[in-house]
C-alpha cells in the first residue's frame, strides 16, 4: 500500500495536466503519475524528461527496455518491472529472458551486446562509477549520442525505481 495518498487526477487544479499525461501515456494516469501529481511542477518535469527518453531519443528501444528491466531487478522495483514487461516483449525479448534477468544464470540468455548493456547498467546502478573496460565495450557499439542517451536512461530509471520503492506505490490494475 502506498505510503502517501494518490492525487485525484480529476481535481480541477490538476485535471488539465492529468489529461495531458493520459494522452501521452496510453489513455490513463498510472499510479506513478497519480503520486507525482501531488506536486504538479515535479510531475511536469518528470513527464518531460521521461517523454524525451522514451519517445525522442535515437537509442534503440530494445536497449532502453533492457536497461530498464535490469534496473528494476537490481533495485527490486516490481512495479517498474511489471510496467515495462510489455515494452520489452515488443522489442523482441522473451518471457524466458525477462525471467532470467532475475537469476544468477541470466548471462546464458542474452547476446554479447545485450550483456554489455547489462554490465553498463549494473555498474551505474550498483557502483555509480563505470569501469573503463565496461564503458569501452559498450562505446564500441554506440555513437556518442547513443551513449549519452543510454546513460541518461539508466540514471532516470534508477530515479524512477527509487521513487516507486520509497513511496511503495501500488501496482496498477
Amino acid at each position: 500500500m502506498a505510503r502517501l495518498p494518490y492525487a485525484d487526477p480529476t481535481h480541477p487544479d490538476i485535471a488539465r495536466q492529468a489529461a495531458q499525461i493520459a494522452a501521452e501515456r496510453g489513455g490513463s494516469v498510472i499510479n506513478l503519475y497519480k503520486m507525482l501529481l501531488q506536486s504538479p511542477p515535479l510531475a511536469d518535469g518528470w513527464r518531460q524528461l521521461l517523454t524525451a527518453i522514451r519517445q525522442q531519443c535515437i537509442l534503440s528501444a530494445r536497449y532502453r527496455e533492457l536497461a530498464i528491466m535490469r534496473i528494476a531487478v537490481l533495485n527490486e522495483a516490481d512495479y517498474e518491472f511489471a510496467q515495462h514487461v510489455p515494452f520489452a516483449l515488443k522489442e523482441g525479448y522473451t518471457d524466458a529472458q525477462l525471467a532470467a534477468l532475475k537469476t544468477a544464470g541470466y548471462r546464458d540468455h542474452f547476446d554479447a551486446l545485450d550483456l554489455q548493456v547489462i554490465d553498463y547498467t549494473d555498474a551505474m546502478t550498483t557502483s555509480i562509477r563505470v569501469p573503463q573496460a565496461v564503458f569501452d565495450a559498450v562505446k564500441a557499439n554506440f555513437s556518442d549520442r547513443e551513449m549519452v542517451e543510454l546513460t541518461a536512461t539508466i540514471a532516470a530509471y534508477n530515479m524512477v525505481s527509487r521513487f516507486l520503492e520509497a513511496l511503495q506505490l501500488d501496482h496498477d490494475q
